[in-house]
C-alpha cells in the first residue's frame, strides 16, 4: 500500500514541506524557476480573476482578493505542489445565484461554511474517494457548467441592455433570444477581436500567454473606439467604489484587501447584511455544493499535475489547504477559491518547482491591484465575456466528452448526458448526486449480470468420480451480492425441481454480502421443505467469513460444507453406498 500512501496522509503544508524541506534541496535555481512561473501565472490570473468575479455576480476586485489571499493560503497549507488556486469558472453556476439572492455577504458566508466542510472532509480522510467519481460524471457536470457559463456571458458579448437574468436556464435563453435585435455592434466587435486574439496567439509560439495580449488589444481598441464617439462598457463604467475620503471612484479600489466580517459585507440590496440563523440554514445546501465541487475540482487538478510531473500529491492535505484558504479568504473579501487546472498546468509548464510559485502568483496579483488598478478599469466588459467563453470551452473538455460519447459503453454515455442536462437545467449538486447514483446503479447492474451458474456435471477435469442419479454440480462465477443473489439462487431452486440435490462449486465466488446470505437461507429453507440437499464446496475466505458471522451452519440432510469438490463427491457417493 506504499504507492497509495498519498491518499491517506494528512498534514498541514504537506506540499511545501515535501518540495522545499524534505529530501529535495531548495536551491537558488529552483527559486528562480518558481519566480518566473509565478510571474507568468500571475499575469494570466489578473484578467481571469476579475472576469470570474464579475460572472459570479460581484465586483471584479473580489476576484483579485481571492487570488491574493485564497491562492496564498492554499499554496502555503495544501498538498499539491504545483496547484494554483483562485476563482474558477466551475463555481460560477453556484456563486451567481447566491450573490443574486444574498448579496456579497451571503456569498462570503457560504464560502466560509464550504471551507469548514472541506476541513472536516480532510480530517475524515475523504480525499481518497476521488477515485470513485466516474469520468462520465465529471465530464458531464463540467460540460454543463461550461454551457451555463457561456450563456451568462452572451449578455456582455453582444452588449445587450439587460440588467438581471432569470433564474431558470430556459428563461435565460428565451430572454437572450428576444433581446438579440438590441445588440451593440461596438461590443460585438471588441468581443470578436478578443476572441480572435485568444485563438490565434498560441500559433505564434511565444512564451507570453494569450490572455495578456488579448486584454491589451481589447483595452487599446476600447480606448480608440471611445475617443471616436462609440460607447464602450468597461470595468470602470460598470463598477465603482467609495474612497476613504468619501469620493466615488471608478473601477477597482487600489488598496490592499482589509479584514471585515463576511456577514457585515453588503447584502442583495447594497445594505449592510446581518448574520442570522435562517440565513445560515438557507446557505447550507450551497455550502455543501461549494465543498463538493471544490474537493472534486482541486483533487482532479492534483491528479492531472501528478500525471504531468511524476510527483505525488497528498489528497487529504490538499482538502485541508483548500478548506483553510476558503475560511480565511472571505474575511478579506475573497470569494470561493479552488485549484484551477488551466493556471496550474501553465504554472508547471512555466517551470514551477514548488508551492512557492503559487505564492509568487498571489504577490503579482497584489502588486497589480495596488499599482495598476486605474489601468485595469479600461478593460472592456465584452473582452471579459470573450475571455470567459474561451475558459469555458477549455474547461468543458469537449473533445474528451465527444470521444466518450463515440466510444464508451452505453451506460457511461447515459450518465454523461444525464449529468450535463441536470447541471444545465437544474443544479450542479443534483447533477453530481444523480450522476453518481446512476453510475452506481448501472455498475451494480453490470456486475450482477456477470454472476452466472454453469452446470459442470460432465466436466471430467474437475469431477473424477460418477455422480448419483438426479444430482448435479453447478459452478457459480461472480459476486453473490444483493443484486445478483436472488436471481442466482432462484435459478438453482428451479433446477432442484428435477433433482434430488446439487453440489455448488463456489471457488469463483469472491464476495458474499448480507443480501447473498439472505437469499442462501431462503434456498436452504426451500430445499428443506422439498426434501432436497445442497453441498457447498471451495468457499473463498470472504464468503466463508460472512457465513460464519451470519451463523449459517450445516443442516443434517439439507446443507453440508466441504473444502474441496472431490471431498463433497466422495462423501456423497459414500452416503449413497451406505443407503
Amino acid at each position: 500500500m506504499a504507492h497509495r500512501a498519498h491518499l491517506f496522509s494528512l498534514r498541514i503544508g504537506h506540499a511545501l514541506r515535501d518540495a522545499c524541506f524534505g529530501n529535495e534541496r531548495y536551491t537558488l535555481s529552483r527559486l528562480q524557476g518558481d519566480l518566473l512561473a509565478g510571474i507568468s501565472v500571475g499575469i494570466i490570473a489578473i484578467p481571469l480573476a476579475m472576469a470570474l468575479a464579475i460572472a459570479s455576480g460581484v465586483a471584479p476586485q473580489y476576484g483579485l482578493y481571492t487570488a491574493i489571499i485564497g491562492g496564498f493560503v492554499v499554496a502555503l497549507t495544501g498538498g499539491s505542489r504545483y496547484s494554483v488556486s483562485g476563482p474558477t469558472a466551475a463555481f460560477v453556476v453556484i456563486l451567481y445565484p447566491i450573490a443574486q439572492t444574498y448579496g456579497l455577504a451571503g456569498l462570503l458566508l457560504a464560502s466560509v461554511m464550504g471551507g469548514v466542510i472541506l476541513v472536516a472532509m480532510a480530517y475524515a480522510r475523504l480525499g481518497r474517494f476521488i477515485e470513485y467519481i466516474p469520468q462520465s460524471v465529471t465530464l458531464g457536470f463540467t460540460g454543463g457548467i461550461a454551457i451555463v457559463l457561456v450563456t451568462l456571458q452572451l449578455k456582455d458579448f453582444f452588449g445587450l441592455p439587460l440588467q438581471d437574468m432569470p433564474e431558470h436556464y430556459l428563461d435565460k435563453i428565451l430572454l437572450l433570444a428576444r433581446s438579440l435585435d438590441q445588440f451593440d455592434s461596438t461590443s460585438v466587435f471588441i468581443a470578436l477581436v478578443t476572441l480572435a486574439t485568444m485563438l490565434y496567439w498560441p500559433k505564434l509560439r511565444t512564451p507570453i500567454p494569450q490572455h495578456l495580449p488579448a486584454v491589451i488589444v481589447a483595452s487599446l481598441l476600447g480606448v480608440v473606439l471611445a475617443h471616436s464617439g462609440c460607447e464602450v462598457d468597461t470595468i470602470g463604467s460598470r463598477f465603482s467604489y467609495l474612497a476613504p475620503d468619501g469620493s466615488l471612484g471608478e473601477g477597482i479600489p487600489p488598496y490592499l484587501p482589509g479584514f471585515m466580517w463576511p456577514w457585515l459585507q453588503p447584502g442583495p440590496g447594497g445594505e449592510t447584511a446581518r448574520i442570522s440563523w435562517s440565513m445560515v440554514t438557507a446557505l447550507i445546501p450551497s455550502a455543501f455544493a461549494i465543498a463538493m465541487l471544490g474537493a472534486i475540482e482541486s483533487l482532479l487538478c492534483a491528479v492531472v499535475l501528478d500525471g504531468m510531473s511524476g510527483k505525488r500529491h497528498s489528497a487529504n492535505s490538499e482538502l485541508l489547504g483548500q478548506g483553510l484558504g476558503n475560511i480565511v479568504a472571505p474575511f478579506f473579501g475573497g470569494i470561493t477559491a479552488t485549484a484551477a487546472i488551466a493556471r496550474s498546468t501553465a504554472n508547471l509548464r512555466a517551470g514551477a518547482q514548488s508551492p512557492v510559485a503559487a505564492m509568487v502568483h498571489s504577490l503579482v496579483v497584489l502588486l497589480a491591484l495596488v499599482s495598476f488598478a486605474p489601468v485595469l478599469a479600461y478593460l472592456p466588459m465584452p473582452a471579459m465575456a470573450a475571455l470567459l467563453i474561451v475558459v469555458a470551452w477549455n474547461m468543458s473538455e469537449a473533445p474528451k466528452a465527444l470521444h466518450l460519447v463515440k466510444r464508451a459503453p452505453v451506460p457511461d454515455i447515459v450518465v454523461l448526458l444525464t449529468c450535463l442536462s441536470l447541471t444545465v437545467f437544474f443544479d450542479m449538486v443534483i447533477a453530481i448526486t444523480v450522476g453518481v447514483l446512476l453510475a452506481c446503479i448501472l455498475f451494480v447492474s453490470d456486475m450482477a449480470a456477470m454472476t452466472r451458474i454453469t452446470d459442470i456435471s460432465g466436466d471430467k477435469k474437475l469431477i473424477d468420480a460418477p455422480l448419483p442419479d438426479r444430482w448435479a454440480v453447478l459452478k457459480i462465477n461472480g459476486p453473490l451480492f444483493f443484486a445478483a443473489a436472488d436471481r442466482v439462487f432462484g435459478e438453482i431452486a428451479a433446477k432442484l425441481t428435477t433433482l434430488d440435490g446439487v453440489i455448488l462449486y463456489m471457488d469463483g465466488v469472491t464476495l458474499l454480502d448480507a443480501g447473498g446470505v439472505s437469499a442462501l437461507n431462503k434456498l436452504l429453507d426451500h430445499s428443506a421443505a422439498e426434501g432436497k440437499q445442497i453441498y457447498m464446496t471451495d468457499l473463498q475466505f470472504q464468503p466463508l467469513k460472512t457465513l460464519a458471522r451470519a451463523q449459517v451452519s450445516p443442516r443434517q440432510g439439507v446443507a453440508m460444507f466441504f473444502s474441496t469438490l472431490d471431498g463433497a463427491i466422495h462423501q456423497l457417493n459414500g452416503d449413497n453406498r451406505s443407503l
